[in-house]
């Protein structure tokens, strides 16, 4: 619904908003991004990036207007030779064999929590356990964990498929989780292995992500205060989606867009105070826009919600630090 479609004189709007802190970008995002501003600056456009850099078709299209080109695989749409960057969402050794092999000029922007998952997996699997991995099919985080040790992992995406799991040894078993799951879900599910599995053993620290974590508990608390929350992020973002879900589990109704131009006005029907998030992959002008766009239509009070103080930053990629040392040298 646009904004032309609305009567300003007889929409209802919030009395309030509550801003959930902290919300959109995490450190990895934030990283992966940046990775292709940098490489589209240094290397000059077109700068060719496999699959979407994060899941937000609003980043992408911004992206793609200043020339990255994204690919679904490897191909030959890709020139021998050319600047390749891959998403924050990791991707299998087989990818970077076959960039290897096509000469291609690689940038990881794997977020380091997700290389973390990573790590994990070829360490079990050189332990000689079997993996079970906490996903969600055909993720491209999970194909790319996966793809680390194919004949040792079994992926689950609920406790009905912990209950029909069956192991050739379960003396032998370890597991790992995907990074931007619900934190509860996965807990329960852990909570079921180790049930089933007494002697299965895990990472040493959680691999559900400090930003899925983070933005998960603010949304526990602000939902109850609110009668709606609306989750700025796109269809495909795993993180964006678990926070309607928690959102909804709390207290509230709720609903995922990708922009203010998504606001259906029947979700508004008494609504007095509106919650607002954003996902992990979602940039805060989006939010503002939001804001904005109740603003406009009469609602005054908006306020931070508070819950978690985030102060986490990572380094670009070596291959991009080096380039900007250079050029700056």
């Amino acid at each position: 619904m646009t904004d032309a479609s609305y009567n300003r004189r007889t929409m209802h709007v919030p009395e309030k908003i509550l801003l959930a802190t902290p919300r959109g970008y995490c450190a990895g995002v934030d990283r992966a991004v940046q990775t292709v501003e940098r490489a589209l600056e240094l290397h000059g456009a077109p700068v060719y990036v496999r699959k979407e850099i994060v899941h937000n078709k609003h980043v992408v299209e911004q992206l793609r207007e200043r020339g990255a080109v994204f690919v679904d695989e490897l191909d030959d749409s890709i020139p021998a030779g050319a600047v390749t960057v891959f998403s924050a969402h990791g991707v299998s050794p087989a990818v970077h064999e076959e960039a290897a092999r096509r000469g291609l000029e690689t940038i990881d922007a794997t977020c380091p929590l997700v290389t973390k998952v990573h790590r994990e997996a070829v360490k079990f699997a050189a332990e000689g356990y079997t993996i079970v991995l906490i996903g969600h099919d055909g993720h491209e985080e999970v194909e790319g964990t996966m793809g680390e040790a194919p004949e040792a992992i079994v992926l689950v995406e609920t406790v009905e498929d912990v209950d029909a799991l069956e192991v050739a040894d379960p003396e032998r078993l370890a597991y790992i989780s995907q990074t931007t799951l619900s934190v509860d879900e996965t807990r329960a599910i852990i909570g079921r292995l180790r049930e089933r599995f007494p002697a299965i053993t895990g990472p040493r620290t959680d691999d559900i992500c400090y930003a899925t974590t983070n933005r998960q508990a603010a949304v526990k608390q602000l939902a109850p205060l609110c009668e709606l929350v609306l989750v700025i992020g796109s269809r495909n973002s795993s993180n964006s989606n678990r926070l309607v879900e928690v959102a909804r589990e709390h207290g509230a109704a709720s609903y995922l867009i990708d922009n203010e131009e998504q606001v259906d006005e029947a979700w508004l029907t008494g609504v007095r105070t509106l919650g607002i998030t954003s996902g992990a992959s979602a940039p805060e002008d989006l939010v503002q826009r939001l804001v904005d766009f109740f603003r406009v239509r009469g609602t005054v009070a908006v306020e931070e919600f508070e819950v978690v103080k985030e102060d986490v930053r990572f380094m670009l990629p070596g291959p991009i630090r080096r380039a900007l040392a250079a050029d700056a040298g």
